[in-house]
This record gives C-alpha cells, sequence and structure tokens, in this order.
C-alpha cells in the first residue's frame, strides 16, 4: 500500500510489510468490530504502528464520530491542546459526524476551541445534531464546511433520562437553569452566525433541519465540499 493508506483485514490476520504502509486490525470491546491500525514503514526493517486516530492526530485532524459525552469532550480537549502546544499557527482540522450530546462536555469543546490560537477547521460529515452543530459552527470564519449530503440540525437542549423528580422548589431550579443554558446556546448560535437573536430563537424552538446550502445560507457553514484532488493523508507537511 501507498504511505497513509488504510484499510479493514480480518482479524488475527497477519500484516503486510512493505515500503510504504499496511494494516491491521484489532478487536474493540466496545460497539466498533474493529479499528484500523497504520503500519508505516520507516526505512530499513523499521516500522512503526499508529492506530488509525492517532495516525489522523499527526496530520493535526481530529474526528468527533460518537455523541459527545465527558469522556469524548476529555479526549477532543487533550488532543486540541496537544496540538495548540505543538504548533500554535498550523491549522487544526475537525470532522463531525455526531447527534450531539451533553450540554457541558459540548461546551469543554466550544471552549477549548475558542481558547487555541491555532485557526481551525470544521467539516459536517454524515450529520451534526444538537450540540455537533455547536462545534461545527465555531471553527474559524471561512473555514467552516460540510460534504454535500450531510444534515445539519438544531433545537433547544433537551432534559435527558425519564425526566425530572423531587421537591418543586428543585424542579423550578432546573428549569431555569436549562432556560439559561437556552439562552447561552441561542446567543452563540446568534453570534456565529450573524443571524438575529429573534430568528435563532423561533428556529431552534423545535427541531430545525438544513441541508448543507440551507446551512451556507443560514451563516452556519461556509461551504460544500465536493471532492478533494488528493487523499488528505497524502497532503504536503
Amino acid at each position: 500500500m501507498a504511505a497513509g493508506s488504510f484499510g479493514l483485514t480480518p482479524l488475527r490476520s497477519p500484516a503486510k510489510k512493505s515500503e510504504g504502509a499496511s494494516t491491521i486490525s484489532r478487536k474493540l470491546p466496545s460497539r466498533l468490530a474493529y479499528i484500523p491500525t497504520v503500519v508505516e514503514n520507516e526505512g530499513g526493517n523499521r516500522e512503526r504502528t499508529f492506530d488509525i486516530y492517532s495516525r489522523l492526530l499527526r496530520d493535526r485532524i481530529i474526528l468527533i464520530g460518537r455523541p459527545i459525552d465527558d469522556v469524548v469532550a476529555n479526549l477532543v480537549v487533550a488532543q486540541l491542546m496537544y496540538l495548540a502546544a505543538d504548533d500554535p499557527d498550523k491549522e487544526i482540522q475537525i470532522y463531525v459526524n455526531s447527534p450531539g450530546g451533553a450540554v457541558t462536555a459540548g461546551l469543554a469543546i466550544y471552549d477549548t476551541m475558542q481558547y487555541v490560537r491555532a485557526p481551525i477547521s470544521t467539516v459536517c460529515i454524515g450529520r451534526a445534531a444538537s450540540f455537533g452543530t455547536v462545534v461545527l459552527m465555531a471553527g474559524a470564519k471561512g473555514k467552516r464546511y460540510s460534504l454535500p449530503s450531510a444534515t445539519i440540525h438544531m433545537h433547544q437542549p433537551l432534559i435527558g433520562g425519564k425526566g425530572l423528580q423531587g421537591q418543586a422548589s428543585d424542579l423550578d431550579i432546573h428549569a431555569r437553569e436549562i432556560i439559561r443554558i437556552r439562552t447561552v446556546l441561542n446567543e452563540l448560535i446568534a453570534q456565529h452566525t450573524g443571524q438575529p437573536l429573534s430568528r435563532v430563537e423561533k428556529d431552534t424552538d423545535r427541531d430545525y433541519f438544513l441541508t448543507p446550502e440551507e446551512a451556507v445560507e443560514y451563516g452556519l457553514i461556509d461551504g460544500i465540499i465536493e471532492q478533494t484532488r488528493v487523499p488528505v493523508l497524502a497532503t504536503s507537511r
């Protein structure tokens, strides 16, 4: 295989050795059955093995491909901080394919994106929903994109689980907090899109789905990527 290429192979099959890179797969205990592993030749008989996410990180690429919880947020924040320390001025790319998740976890990612000096490009693949959309729009102005078949979705924050229980005063506290969070998120959307706050409040009051073209018009993203000329991992450094 050419350097940087990857693919899935059956479990326990031997890794292929070549002048460039080869791949193996290992079993995961989670919902993912396999995770690709890239083996790169460093000259002679020396090889270095990366899981695919670490290999992408070498090219300053972060993938958010699952619901955003505290674990995902901590991983993304750690990667952002590492890349910012490695080169504070070089672009970071975040690919988003997420249904959203916990607001507090999402805000940790959002705040870190605004904190680091490096410009951050965001790309929606598949879907960006709820806080996934907030992460998508939080990229640097002019560097927020979507693939042509993706779906982008906004709505007001939801109370998870089976509902709140407790005294009326406690319920009132939680109700006021979720209203505060809704205001914060609506203000962020208005800030990054340039839309009037009144329109954002109306649009997010219920589920609001957008095509990539509509997301460009709304100001959530800046463009649609039709095709790249070369694979991402093959781009020059």
